[in-house]
């Protein structure tokens, strides 16, 4: 398992060498949430679960607080606001900058072939490019294979608001059983047929058969990101939720 969540921390606390990852020639990567004070101190600046990848020898605090950032790789649900000749202009989030996405980018895609986004279409996407000097831009086909991987225009369904935190934790591979929103295996194992999209720009895509369990599986995603449900927790909410189907 590449990623594991250790514990809880709080800001100010000094972190002990058995809960970081030890490697024999990376040196130790700190990432959000950590800082580290000379000469081998490090102590979490927010509360939230320590998370560490030994693999790569990182260690980091996962939160649910602070706004989206594009960084490149980043797979992100956009909502188109414009089109123009070259782009389709889009928004990741309220407070980050609007990116462009160029209309070939799909799989397949020509001028004459190229999809017809209209405003408030979404967008599953990955940011091909982010720096601070310029605005964010978003691909729906590797560059390598040119095919889509699943990314592209998003049909149907409805988008929902969770926090950061709570798209990383959708996000980690399925062994990881730590962190995991077992929410989603209930519906799953009772039947109900859903597809889901996370962005890491906080952003979630539900679609299923009906619009009652589209909306009943994604309130009971940010129920469960609102309100810090366990496992047990969240096996109860989405066995409550299905009674109202």
């Amino acid at each position: 398992m590449a990623v594991s969540m250790e514990r809880f921390v709080l800001p100010g606390e000094s972190l002990d060498a058995e809960y970081l990852p030890s490697h024999p020639t990376l040196p130790l990567k700190l990432g959000p949430g950590l800082r580290h004070i000379p000469p081998n101190t490090i102590t979490p600046t927010v509360a939230g679960q320590l998370c560490s990848d030994k693999r790569k020898n990182a260690v980091w605090v996962e939160f649910n607080g602070g706004r989206y950032i594009p960084t490149v790789g980043d797979l992100v649900i956009a909502t188109i606001n414009r089109p123009s000749p070259e782009f389709y202009y889009a928004s990741l989030s309220d407070y980050a900058p609007q990116a462009t996405l160029p209309n070939l980018s799909f799989e397949g895609a020509s001028r004459k072939t190229r999809p017809q986004l209209q405003p408030g279409a979404l967008v599953y996407a990955r940011v091909s490019l982010a720096n601070k000097h310029m605005d964010p831009e978003l691909e729906c086909v590797s560059s390598s294979t040119g095919k889509s991987d699943g990314l592209g225009p998003l049909n149907g369904g409805m988008l929902f608001t969770i926090s950061l935190g709570m798209a990383r934790r959708l996000m980690l591979p399925r062994p990881a059983e730590q962190g995991r929103v077992v929410v989603l295996d209930e519906f799953g194992a009772a039947g109900v047929s859903f597809e889901i999209a996370v962005g890491r720009n906080g952003k979630l895509w539900v679609d299923s058969t009906s619009l009652k369990t589209t909306l009943a599986i994604g309130k009971a995603i940010q129920e469960t990101d609102l309100k810090g449900l366990n496992p047990e927790e969240q096996k109860k909410l989405a066995r409550k939720s299905m009674k109202d189907f």
